[in-house]
């Protein structure tokens, strides 16, 4: 995996640089898809004989984009008029959408090779895919964003979409050794996604390293945030926060998060432990309350047909709760705002705030895309957050840490996770 993913780095570098073939990439990158996807199942739909055409499309371009020939997958709950987008579901298997949604527009118009349409659970929800890990295939890689996650992994494709409303992006990041940004809430345009919580759900990046996710954002956000990639602080102040279910992680994750604090320090960068400046249970609490009442409205089409086609676990899911009514909702929305106030403060002097991806490796089994708890409360607050690979456990599978910016400073969290991942190691 490492060779292939060497090879295919250089070859993207290339065709970036304008002294390689976006034609000779295609097939690189059809040769590594028909080798890993049998293990894999990365992809709900990948086309061949389209991706050579997009190739010779790009290549006959006189005027190259800043994407020019970036291969890109694209999380199967985004629009795209030329590909089939089935939702992750049955229900809507073969589905064409008229228009791109405006985050593949975008993308298109600025020279990305749209590689194909990545697995996604039914909806983004709770009913896992097709997808394995790409570092042990009797592991979930996560999810929602799982095929996403697992090509990138794989070393197939430099960047591709995902989503996240819970953790959909930053825990399969971590599960899957790779980069995941959550943007700030609304940063990029949602228009053309399958609504699952209109509150929280955010377009997420999967990259090889920062660079290239940074480098998808700034177009997506149409603002130069791949501009301060590498212009963070020679020193950082980074804080600590160890929320309430901190004990739910394993010796493997703690251990691997303690060695990373180690080495920023041992870089020069400050290291202060950051206590809760609220309550970080009642806004986790706040996140499963708001879920509960938008997911129901969102998908009421789904919810008020006969369940034809939709896994058991996501019509079950979907249902209306009679336990979160409206007062219930308003509540929990007062909560979240209460809190991000609270957090704008806290944040205040800090160059980022470190804490976990995940409770751990990727679970074994695929009926599971391991638990969010460390990933729900950046949601609701709508911070921009990158997971970074830092280590592996003892059984080999990957282990992250999580940085946390301010609302809104996602140029300036990019530049600390540059900073930081140049420490950890990243080839």
């Amino acid at each position: 995996m490492k060779e292939r993913l060497l090879a295919l780095r250089q070859m993207v570098r290339q065709v970036q640089a304008g002294t390689g073939m976006v034609a000779a990439l295609a097939e690189a990158l059809i040769e590594a898809i028909d080798l890993t996807e049998p293990t894999l199942g990365a992809w709900h739909c990948f086309d061949p004989e389209y991706l050579r055409l997009q190739a010779r499309q790009l290549d006959a371009r006189p005027h190259k984009g800043r994407l020019h020939g970036l291969p890109v997958g694209i999380k199967d709950v985004i629009d795209t008029h030329d590909l089939p987008t089935g939702y992750g579901s049955r229900h809507y298997e073969g589905t064409r959408p008229a228009s791109d949604a405006g985050c593949v527009a975008m993308l298109r118009a600025e020279g990305a090779l749209i590689v194909g349409k990545t697995v996604s659970t039914e909806f983004a929800f709770v009913a896992p895919g097709k997808t394995r890990n790409p570092y042990d295939p009797a592991h979930t890689p996560g999810g929602s964003s799982s095929g996403s996650a697992a090509a990138v992994g794989a070393g197939v494709v430099p960047v591709a979409l995902g989503t996240q409303t819970s953790g959909s992006t930053i825990r399969p990041a971590a599960f899957c050794g790779i980069v995941g940004y959550k943007p700030s809430y609304g940063l990029i345009d949602r228009t053309g996604i399958k609504v699952l919580c209109e509150t929280l759900d955010t377009v997420g990046l999967l990259g090889w390293r920062v660079a290239d996710v940074a480098l998808v954002a700034s177009v997506l956000a149409q603002r130069p945030l791949e501009a301060q990639a590498g212009t963070a602080a020679q020193k950082l102040r980074l804080g600590v926060f160890r929320p309430v279910f901190w004990h739910e992680a394993t010796p493997a994750a703690l251990a691997v998060f303690e060695r990373a604090l180690d080495r920023f320090r041992a870089a020069g960068h400050e290291i202060v432990e950051l206590p809760d400046p609220g309550d970080f249970g009642a806004l986790m609490a706040a996140h499963t309350a708001i879920m509960s009442w938008e997911v129901p409205r969102a998908l009421a089409y789904e919810r008020l047909g006969d369940g034809a086609g939709l896994q058991p676990r996501t019509y079950e899911n979907i249902q209306i709760s009679p336990v979160t009514t409206a007062q219930v909702y308003d509540a929990a929305q007062a909560v979240a705002c209460r809190e991000r106030a609270l957090w704008k403060e806290a944040m205040t002097g800090l160059d980022a705030v470190l804490t976990l991806p995940a409770p751990g490796e990727a679970p074994l089994g695929l009926s599971s895309t391991g638990n969010p708890v460390f990933n729900r409360g950046w949601t609701q607050l709508g911070l921009p957050c990158v997971s970074l690979p830092a280590g592996h456990g003892a059984g080999g599978m990957p282990l992250g840490v999580q940085c946390v910016g301010a609302m809104g400073a996602d140029a300036s969290l990019l530049a600390v996770a540059t900073a930081l991942e140049t420490v950890l190691g990243a080839e």
